[in-house]
C-alpha cells in the first residue's frame, strides 16, 4: 500500500472505521423488532452478529438453506495445493451463541406489503426489517452451449464447495503438457482479482508437478484488476511473455471473448479462434442472487439498486440488499465489501427501529492475491458518503502493493493475507 501505513491501515479497519460502531451505543429496549435476514454468507452472517451486538432486544432470523458455509476467498490456495477445502468451512453455532435464530431452509418470496418471508417449508415469518444477502447467481445463456448442467462437470467453482473439489481434482488429474482454459466473466462480478489469482496459484502447482503445461486465460476485458502486479509476477514465476510462458492472456481485443461451448469436445470458440482444453474452467457471467429477482429487488441492470446511505432497497422500502448483489460502486463485491456493508446496514436498522438517525457510514475493503506461496499482493480502499449520497473513496486512504516492494514485503503481504482471513472469519462466525 502506497499511502497509508499497513499496520495503521489494519488497526483502523478493526472496527470503527468499518462503520464507526464504536460510536453506536448499544441499545436494549423493551419491545421485541423483527429483523428477517435472507442469506447465510458473509454479508448475512456479520449482519446478523452485528445486530445482535447492537441492540439484544431485536429478534434476528437468519434463513439459510445450508448448514455451512465455505468462503470463497482463499479458495483459490485449494486449487494450488495450499490449503483444504475444510479449512473454509464455517457453521453457524456462533452466531446461535449471539442469540441469533439460525433457519435452515429455502426463502421462496418476501412480501414487501405484507412484510413477511416466505420459506419452502411452507412458514411464513414477519419482520420490520429484512436484510437480503444472496450472493451472485450466473447467466449461463452469456454463452452458447453452457448451462447449470454442463457446469457439474465444465466447473466454475466461483461458489467455494463442491465445484472447488471438482476442478481441484481435474487440475491434479490432467497429463502434463495439459491445457487448462480459464474463461474470465464480464465486469461486474463477484472478486474481481480472483480469476487471475486462480491462474498464479495453479500455475504454481503445474510448475512443480506437471511443468510443460500450460494455462489460457480468455478475457472479453481490455484489462483487468492489478494487472501490472500480476504480469510481473507472472514474468517473474512463470515465464510471462516469453516462447515458454506457462500463462497466455488472452483479451477480448485479442479475441479472447468467448461465444460458444462444445462440453463434449472441450472446446471454446472465440470470433478468431477455437480452444481446446484438457480442463476447463468457465466463470460464468454474474447477476444478483436468484431471490432478489424473485422480490423484484433488481432493476435493468441485473443487480439490486440502494440507499447508499443505508443499503436499503431503492424498489421496497425496508427490505435492505447487502453483499454482491447491491449495486455500491465504487466497493468491489468482495467478502470484505460485503462484512463491511453489512455493519453499515446492521448499524442503520438498529438506529431505525430505535427511532434514531442512522450513524454516519464509513466503509472499507481490502484484497490480497497470492502469485506464489511467498509473493502476494493487495489493493485497499477507504470509503465514506460524498455530498451526493453516494459512495466515494476516501483520497490518500489506501493503494496497491508498490510495484518495487521487496521480496520481504510481498512475503509479508502472504502473512497478511492469512491473518485476514483468519480474523474476518472469526468477525463474521465467531
Amino acid at each position: 500500500m502506497s499511502k497509508l501505513n499497513r499496520r495503521k491501515f489494519l488497526s483502523l479497519t478493526g472496527g470503527a472505521l468499518a462503520t464507526t460502531l464504536l460510536g453506536f451505543p448499544m441499545l436494549s429496549m423493551a419491545s421485541k423488532k423483527r429483523v428477517v435476514i435472507v442469506g447465510g454468507g458473509i454479508g448475512g452472517a456479520t449482519a446478523a452478529k452485528y445486530l445482535r451486538m447492537m441492540d439484544s432486544s431485536i429478534n434476528v432470523t437468519l434463513i439459510e438453506p445450508n448448514s455451512n458455509y465455505f468462503t470463497c476467498f482463499m479458495s483459490n490456495e485449494v486449487l494450488g495445493g495450499g490449503r483444504n477445502l475444510d479449512s473454509l468451512k464455517f457453521n453457524y453455532a456462533g452466531l446461535k451463541k449471539h442469540g441469533v435464530e439460525v433457519v435452515h431452509d429455502l426463502v421462496t418470496g418476501i412480501d414487501p406489503v405484507a412484510k413477511k418471508v416466505s420459506i419452502k417449508s411452507g412458514k411464513s415469518m414477519p419482520y420490520d426489517a429484512c436484510i437480503v444477502s444472496p450472493g451472485v447467481d450466473f447467466i449461463w445463456e452469456a454463452i452458447e452451449g453452457h448451462s447449470a448442467a454442463v457446469a457439474e462437470t465444465v466447473p466454475h467453482a466461483w461458489k467455494a464447495g463442491a465445484q472447488t473439489a471438482t476442478l481441484k481434482k481435474q487440475i491434479m488429474g490432467m497429463r502434463d503438457g495439459g491445457t487448462l482454459v480459464i474463461v474470465s466473466p464480464p465486469n461486474p462480478f463477484r472478486c474481481p482479482p480472483g480469476p487471475y489469482e486462480r491462474a498464479s496459484q495453479i500455475a504454481w502447482y503445474l510448475k512443480n508437478n506437471k511443468p510443460k503445461s500450460k494455462i489460457i486465460i480468455l478475457d472479453n476485458k481490455p484489462a483487468f484488476s492489478k494487472m501490472g502486479l500480476f504480469t510481473a509476477g507472472w514474468e517473474k514465476y512463470y515465464g510471462y511473455n516469453s516462447a515458454n510462458s506457462m500463462i497466455e492472456w488472452v483479451s477480448g481485443d485479442a479475441g479472447g471473448t468467448v461465444a460458444s461451448l462444445d462440453a463434449k469436445n472441450m472446446t471454446v470458440a472465440t470470433d478468431v479462434a477455437d480452444f481446446k482444453a484438457d480442463v476447463l474452467n468457465i466463470i460464468p457471467a454474474q447477476k444478483a442472487g436468484k431471490i432478489a429477482f424473485t422480490a423484484g429487488l433488481v432493476n435493468e441492470s441485473g443487480w439490486c439498486p440502494v440507499n447508499q446511505r443505508t443499503f436499503e432497497s431503492s424498489k421496497h422500502k425496508d427490505i435492505y440488499v447487502i453483499g454482491d448483489s447491491s449495486v455500491a460502486s465504487p466497493l468491489p463485491k468482495s467478502g470484505y465489501s460485503a462484512n463491511s456493508e453489512a455493519k453499515v446496514c446492521a448499524a442503520a436498522i438498529a438506529a431505525s427501529l430505535n427511532g434514531k438517525e442512522s450513524p454516519e457510514p464509513s466503509l472499507v475493503n481490502t484484497c490480497y492475491s497470492i502469485i506464489m506461496p511467498d509473493d502476494a499482493i493487495s489493493v485497499a480502499m477507504v470509503y465514506r458518503m460524498g455530498p451526493d449520497g453516494k459512495i466515494i473513496k476516501v483520497a490518500g486512504s489506501g493503494g496497491l502493493t508498490p510495484a518495487d516492494a521487496s521480496e520481504e514485503m510481498r512475503k509479508r503481504e502472504v502473512g497478511y493475507a492469512h491473518s485476514w482471513f483468519n480474523n474476518i472469519t472469526d468477525d463474521v462466525f465467531g
